[in-house]
């Protein structure tokens, strides 16, 4: 393998993601891909994402499980209101089963009857998509790097840890992890970690730590990082031009 490839928090947006793999000229044979989570919600295709994640996959990429995919699989396994409601409601789902062509009104009758995941098992590529999920990896554990999520829980070994505070720890780990591994994670869009709302590069912390998620669903920024090396490759979200 000539490199490792990062890439994390593509919230549907299919088009740049295959933007910047042609970018980075990724080669499936030559390079070892890790995805790290968030492929869904808020942006305009993620079950197209997820398709091509299950093809990356089938070829030899490693793929995470980012904390909006467990969001998902909670509201669509479940059959509880409020776990739907937060997904479709505050986490961007509703634009998720648009992807699939679907509105959230469809739902509303399996919701009213309590048969939602049976309802569910009955569409089949959102039940398709919802079964990779259901398979992910959490962390990817390297000599040198860890590859994540959110991040780690300074102190407590990876094997110990709640996976869920894997998907979403921010803070805790951004401030307080002294680990002597890099950790490569997304979760948080790096403005937030340079505090600095126009700035989606890649963060570079102090503490050996590496945020990737450059916010791209929210007009920011695309990236994959090359590891060793720590080369960056970006793509940038394309903004509206009006005629003139």
């Amino acid at each position: 393998m000539n490199r490792i490839l990062a890439i994390s928090d593509i919230h549907g947006e299919l088009e740049l993601f295959e933007e910047l793999l042609m970018a980075a000229n990724y080669d499936a044979a030559q390079d070892q891909l890790f995805l790290l989570g968030d492929y869904i919600d808020r942006g305009p295709a993620s079950s197209g994402v997820l398709n091509l994640v299950s093809e990356l996959r089938a070829m030899g990429a490693r793929v995470l499980l980012g904390n909006h995919e467990a969001i998902m699989l909670k509201a669509c396994r479940s059959g509880h209101l409020k776990p739907w409601n937060h997904w479709v409601g505050l986490c961007g789902g509703d634009a998720t089963l648009a992807s699939y062509g679907y509105q959230v009104a469809d739902f509303e009758e399996a919701i009213r009857n309590n048969t939602l995941p049976a309802f569910i098992q009955t569409l089949p590529k959102l039940e398709e998509h919802l079964q990779l999920i259901e398979t992910l990896e959490i962390y990817i554990e390297l000599e040198d790097a860890i590859f994540v999520h959110g991040g780690v829980v300074p102190g407590v070994a990876l094997a110990e840890t709640d996976p869920m505070q894997l998907l979403w720890i921010r803070e805790e780990f951004h401030t307080g992890y002294q680990g002597d591994k890099t950790v490569v994670f997304g979760h948080t869009p790096t403005y937030r970690l340079h505090q600095n709302p126009t700035n989606y590069n890649v963060y570079f912390g102090e503490n050996h730590i590496i945020g990737i998620d450059g916010g791209a669903v929210f007009g920011g920024q695309l990236h994959a990082l090359e590891w060793p090396s720590r080369q960056i490759i970006s793509v940038d979200k394309k903004k509206p031009t009006s005629d003139e």
